[in-house]
């Protein structure tokens, strides 16, 4: 299982952006098919909450190097940390 960490930005399909930290992981392709992932995304503090009602909707998950991909929000976690939305990724990885 690979995993990723990099600052990030999620992009909803209104163009509002949400500058936050990714933590991303990639397990096996089965059978030549595409590798499935998925991770978690801490906005910023300076993104307070982040998107908001995100559970369910499609966002784009921008990363540093250009890499971009499509993600679902699959739930959100507030705790003493902030907030956390847990993603499942679409497609290939970006990274």
């Amino acid at each position: 299982m690979a995993t990723f960490r990099t600052a990030s930005t999620l992009l909803a399909a209104d163009g509002t952006r949400t500058p936050g930290t990714a933590a991303l992981f990639s397990e096996p392709a089965r059978k030549g098919g595409t590798p499935p992932w998925a991770g978690d995304f801490r906005p910023a503090n300076s993104a307070g909450n982040g998107p908001k009602s995100p559970v369910g909707k499609t966002f784009t998950l921008e990363l540093p190097d250009g890499g971009t991909g499509k993600v679902v929000v699959q739930g959100l976690k507030s705790g003493k940390g902030g907030v956390v939305l847990a993603l499942m990724g679409e497609d290939a990885p970006p990274f």
